[in-house]
């Protein structure tokens, strides 16, 4: 039977792989590497460590694509948005278009709790904007039944 991992051991494996994909936009240290480095540093008790590993790699992988999604709703280009909601953009965007299994809007409040403890005071705003104008054109079905974006 396979268990369901617990909303914090989720919620640590997304703040972890968010380490990892602002360290790899940073050094661009292969993410198996930043991967190997961040696991031997924390306790895995309380991680969803498959899901930190494929949205790692997945965020690396993915990285135009995702790119891709996020620049038209933004007003600037993408290298001038904060490193850190740069990752958190892209982590976003991946879950929206590869975890569909997560609702819409539980990404954009992990993304936002991610912001409002990592990023940019006001950061968090910033990063709710983007992802609301995102989420339509990427799960429309869902925001539309769901009662739109916002």
């Amino acid at each position: 039977m396979l268990v369901k991992p617990s909303p914090s051991a989720r919620r640590n494996a997304r703040k972890l792989a968010l380490q990892g994909i602002y360290q790899w936009q940073v050094t661009h240290v292969p993410p198996a590497l930043i991967e190997a480095q961040l696991l031997e540093e924390k306790s895995l008790t309380k991680i969803d460590v498959p899901y930190f590993r494929e949205v790692l790699k997945g965020v690396c992988e993915e990285i135009d694509n995702l790119d891709e999604k996020i620049e038209p709703a933004l007003d600037r280009p993408l290298i001038e948005v904060s490193s850190i909601e740069r990752a958190v953009l892209r982590l976003a965007v991946y879950e929206f278009l590869y975890r569909i299994d997560i609702p819409y809007r539980v990404v954009i409040d992990e993304a936002l709790r991610l912001s409002k403890v990592f990023g940019t005071t006001e950061g968090f705003k910033y990063v709710n904007g983007v992802l609301d104008k995102v989420a339509p054109s990427i799960r429309a079905l869902e925001c539309q039944t769901r009662g739109g974006g916002g």
